[in-house]
């Protein structure tokens, strides 16, 4: 079976060096990079790291609107489609990527899965939630993470060819994060201590576009009687500066360059707590047992909010200085609800039965 994969953000990086190392047992894999992440640090040294084989095609579409980037994607991969012919179509998550090459494969007859399937946010002003929606609605496989996702497309009317099949960063998690405390020196190079600082990621429009959100959670950072470590996405170090809070930075935040993915396994893992916007992260700070703060009013990972292992404070400041000076898991263990590693088996193989 010939099956192209469609990836272009550094998650959906992590998520296809799994399911392309179970795929290529018995398939021929054409891996095709959009370059929506397109710098050094968020693009090629996660292929280094995690194995994954070069990209038979890199479409370099870049940055842009959200209807200029996903419309220069659907052309590009429509190209490519026409001539590789491929038996089935892979895309991964809920990014402009993941949509256009939904649809491209729709529109060119060809059949389509969807891993992730059926998260949901409800909220509709989130660009990640229509792409999430309309991936479903026009995929023939839909691949699902949690019992919670599958329920959410049979609430939607969809339940042919549905799989739950676990979550595949649990595979990558429990695969590389040996390798990450091997191999990483990160602690060591930044002078760090296990459970003596807090990990801060921000990279969502609704925070970074919107200047009194910005302004709130970076106060909030400011007032924090804590040793922060932030991995700045280049495009929130941008708009930091253009808001003329970046020269403000207390000296508790460390700033630190996008990491590779064993890095930042290993920060997350040896973290006190996490505060992030990204849906990804949520999901890797539950999985290693780490709390975590979201700094948004809603998450499509619900299963780490039931379990008390995430709170929600938007970006309210007062909300999210008292969360991180008083919230504790409310239990300390947490529910297997994201799988038990063998999801890539799973999604190989229910690829290699149609």
């Amino acid at each position: 079976m010939k099956i192209a994969s469609v990836v272009g953000v550094r998650p959906q990086f992590v998520k296809a060096s799994v399911v392309s190392r179970e795929l290529r047992k018995s398939n021929k894999e054409c891996l095709i990079h959009t370059g929506q992440h397109y710098d050094y640090e968020m693009n090629k040294i996660f292929f280094e790291e995690l194995g994954i084989p070069e990209p038979d095609y890199y479409l370099g579409v870049g940055s842009g609107s959200h209807g200029q980037q996903t419309g220069e994607m659907l052309r590009k991969l429509e190209e490519v489609l026409m001539v590789e012919k491929p038996d089935l179509v892979l895309t991964y998550g809920d990014t402009n990527s993941t949509l256009a090459g939904a649809l491209a494969a729709s529109k060119l007859g060809i059949k389509n899965a969807h891993i992730e399937s059926g998260l949901r946010s409800f909220d509709k002003s989130m660009p990640e939630e229509i792409n999430r929606i309309l991936t479903d609605h026009c995929s023939d496989i839909l691949f699902c993470p949690t019992q919670n996702a599958v329920n959410n497309l049979e609430e939607e009317g969809i339940t042919k060819n549905v799989y739950l099949t676990g979550d595949v960063m649990v595979d990558s998690l429990l695969l590389n994060k040996e390798i990450a405390e091997a191999k990483s020196s990160l602690l060591n190079d930044l002078n760090l201590k296990t459970r003596d600082y807090i990990v801060v990621t921000i990279h969502r429009a609704s925070n970074t576009d919107n200047f009194e959100n910005l302004q709130n959670i970076i106060e909030a950072l400011r007032e924090l009687n804590e040793n922060i470590i932030f991995p700045i996405h280049p495009r929130t170090e941008k708009l930091l500066k253009n808001y003329d809070l970046y020269d403000s930075l207390p000296s508790s935040i460390t700033l630190v360059k996008p990491l590779g993915f064993l890095d930042f396994i290993k920060l997350m893992n040896h973290a006190k707590m996490i505060l992030t916007d990204s849906g990804g992260v949520q999901k890797e700070a539950y999985i290693l047992k780490v709390p975590c703060v979201t700094l948004r009013e809603n998450t499509e990972w619900i299963e780490t909010i039931k379990d008390g292992w995430n709170v929600l404070v938007g970006s309210n400041k007062e909300r999210i200085i008292k969360t991180v000076n008083g919230f504790m898991p409310s239990v300390q263990e947490h529910c297997n609800r994201f799988g038990d590693g063998s999801a890539s088996n799973r999604i190989a193989a229910a690829i290699n039965a149609l």
